[in-house]
């Protein structure tokens, strides 16, 4: 499965560039930045998205053929918004969450009852006021209403390190918060969103280390729901050297058989990455991510002002439009949806 897999990926990144087409149909959702998508298990689609300090929520019950107008989830005074920072969003059977994060370290979150279309605010997730000022963390969940979060930290000391937190749709109390990785050089890279995937009772938290002067991608895997995790694993072969920041945290899924598929971006080059694998380069771009239905991952990643989306099942490549901070989920049809931001407008299109 593995090898038949990267045949499809090499063969996708050897595609002419001409199959880089542009298809028209982009419509607007309204004002506003940094948005995130995700379908529930009845095929509700919702885009979650901020506009200075206010979160937003539209939801299609249409494939995505069309959004609701939106609606104001919450008000979060200085919230955090731009460069993968910004309300973050995931759906389950019967509740969808958001979580935003503010300048003073706080994360806010919020609780959608999927049936009865209401927004609750619902408290802060870090039990320790302050402690993630940084503002990038990452949320999953599985289909029993169980929600997983990780995020850079500072309460270990010596810079932002790893924490991770689980919450019962029942008990509506997230879990006490637990350091799963500090650095042995004392901090990981503080402006890289980290990401987490859930499937079943298999938990995949992917990061950008900074170890040695390096900036490479590690994750942490969990067979039991995130109650414990083993030992840190490196991503790729090669490193990064760097005396900075990118800013690029990837993406990363699990599918209906437990395999883990990983982007990321490495000295402006898009990866596509299983663990503990040679990592396939994919082409010039960056703020890359991950998503897929069944056994078909999707990328997404920008390349200077255009948007792109490659289907590697079906090595297909599309240019969406112009814009940035693309994201996408495939839905029934073969079709993928994606949302993006262009001018500081929320953009949608089915490719």
């Amino acid at each position: 499965m593995k090898h038949k897999l990267l045949a499809f990926v090499f063969a996708a990144f050897l595609l002419p560039l001409q199959s880089w087409t542009a298809p028209s149909g982009e419509k607007t959702i309204a004002a506003g930045n940094q948005p995130q998508i995700s379908t529930d298990e009845k095929g509700i689609i919702r885009v979650v998205y901020g506009h200075e300090d206010m979160i937003f929520c539209a939801t299609s019950t249409d494939k995505g053929e069309t959004f609701s107008n939106p609606v104001l989830v919450a008000t979060v005074p200085k919230m955090h918004l731009g460069m993968s920072r910004g309300p973050q969003l995931t759906s389950s059977t019967q509740y969808s969450i958001i979580t935003a994060q503010d300048e003073t370290g706080n994360i806010h979150w919020y609780q959608l009852n999927n049936s009865s279309g209401q927004w609750k605010s619902m408290g802060i997730v870090n039990d320790l006021k302050g402690s993630a000022p940084e503002g990038l963390m990452g949320i999953s969940s599985d289909k029993k209403d169980h929600f997983y979060a990780v995020w850079l930290d500072t309460r270990a000391g010596g810079g932002n390190n790893i924490y991770f937190s689980s919450l019962s749709a029942k008990t509506a109390h997230w879990s006490k918060n637990r350091l799963v990785y500090r650095s042995p050089d004392k901090l990981v890279c503080g402006c890289c969103k980290p990401n987490i995937a859930v499937q079943g009772s298999e938990v995949a938290i992917m990061f950008r280390n900074w170890l040695n002067g390096s900036r490479d991608l590690y994750l942490l895997k969990s067979s039991n729901g995130g109650a414990s995790f083993a030992a840190a694993q490196k991503l790729g072969t090669d490193t990064w050297k760097l005396n900075g920041c990118p800013m690029d945290g990837g993406g990363v899924t699990i599918d209906a058989s437990n395999v883990i598929r990983t982007t990321w971006q490495r000295k402006g080059m898009v990866y596509f990455c299983q663990p503990g694998e040679k990592e396939v380069n994919m082409g010039y771009g960056k703020n890359c991510a991950i998503s897929a239905g069944g056994p078909n991952p999707v990328l997404t990643f920008e390349n200077r002002d255009t948007v792109k989306v490659l289907d590697l099942k079906n090595k297909n490549g599309i240019a969406v439009g112009n814009g940035s901070f693309i994201k996408s989920v495939v839905i029934p049809g073969n079709k993928i949806l994606c949302v993006w931001e262009q001018d500081n407008k929320i953009k949608f299109k089915k490719v």
